[in-house]
């Protein structure tokens, strides 16, 4: 463990070398032309993970010309996996869960993260019975939740995140397993499970119809939560600085916009079939408190550590005990929204 913890920081210092050779002069708007043509990525098309709903921006940058404006020709990619795409070089920039991404990069997968996306409130939360006696995550310890998506996905590493946050150990204090999002309700009333961890836009009607509701952890710990990241080809970066930083600098511009606009934003992405058609007052809603595109760097290296360091000590993370040098490897912040 101690000898793959130094590897990491090797490598972690050295890419961060590579990439600050580059990172001032596209900062300013006045990198070097030919550097940028003699990458092996200049002509070329790029490919973008294609995201729905809280993971769009990739697709607004396309659609608002943010990329064409910065000279790059780009087309989406959709597959199984947006962790797999990346990290085998199908798709070059992509925007996913944190706490999903991190475990697998940490073994062995080829990606990076470049920036922070929106908070998890008006994306995910932990739902239960509304007639129900528990009141916080607290409540369900021994108890059975559902994380539809199955385990090791999304919905999983979310609830880990969220219950490691609230002091419990998700691997022992409570029963993690897969049910599908729509039999998660009929689930609960018939005490096979006693909360899950749903899309809040499916459980926005069920909250109002009163079969729903949401819990926090009891001081609140999710309402600040980093849902998802900016990431992109470890390779992908190092061998393209500048189309990388543009790359990503386009998909920041995405979000601010996403975060400066939400009314627009909200049609946008509606017209777009990111978001559910004909529900536009929630979405706007759920948009809002997302907070697109609002996390600054230094935010998002706090929640990071965080996350690196429960994964480490529950053990989810089992390839270094190193929590410092995880996350020296695995963020590389680049480009701006400015």
């Amino acid at each position: 463990m101690r000898k793959l913890s130094k590897t990491l920081a090797v490598l972690a210092l050295a890419l961060i070398m590579v990439l600050s050779l580059s990172v001032p002069a596209f900062a300013t708007g006045n990198y070097d032309e030919e550097a940028w043509k003699a990458e092996p990525a200049y002509g070329k098309t790029l490919h973008y993970w294609i995201g729905a709903s809280c993971t769009s921006a990739t697709n607004l940058a396309e659609h608002l010309g943010y990329f064409a404006e910065e000279g790059l020709t780009v087309e989406g990619f959709k597959g199984e996996s947006d962790i797999e795409a990346i990290g085998t070089g199908k798709c070059d920039i992509a925007i996913g869960h944190i706490a999903k991404a991190t475990v697998p990069a940490t073994n062995g997968v080829n990606l990076e993260f470049v920036g922070a996306a929106h908070l998890l409130q008006g994306c995910k939360a932990l739902y239960v019975l509304a007639d129900s006696s528990y009141q916080h995550y607290e409540d369900l310890k021994g108890q059975t939740i559902s994380v539809p998506n199955g385990i090791g996905a999304s919905d999983y590493n979310i609830t880990a995140r969220l219950l490691l946050e609230a002091g419990m150990n998700p691997l022992t204090d409570v029963t993690l397993t897969p049910v599908d999002q729509d039999a998660c309700v009929t689930a609960m009333q018939n005490n096979e499970i006693q909360g899950a961890l749903l899309s809040e836009s499916f459980g926005y009607p069920l909250i109002q119809q009163g079969i729903l509701r949401k819990i926090d952890s009891a001081d609140g710990n999710s309402t600040n939560e980093l849902c998802c990241i900016i990431m992109m080809n470890r390779d992908f970066v190092e061998k393209n600085p500048i189309t990388a930083e543009k790359l990503a600098s386009c998909t920041k511009r995405a979000l601010k916009w996403m975060g400066e606009n939400p009314e627009e934003a909200t049609q946008t992405i509606m017209d777009l079939g990111l978001y559910p058609a004909d529900k536009y007052d929630m979405n706007l809603e759920l948009h809002e408190l997302m907070s697109f595109g609002k996390q600054s760097d230094e935010y998002a290296t706090e929640q990071m550590k965080s996350i690196v360091e429960d994964y480490i000590e529950c053990g989810l993370i089992t390839a270094t005990d190193d929590a410092d040098a995880v996350i020296e490897y695995l963020w590389q912040p680049l480009g701006s929204a400015e």
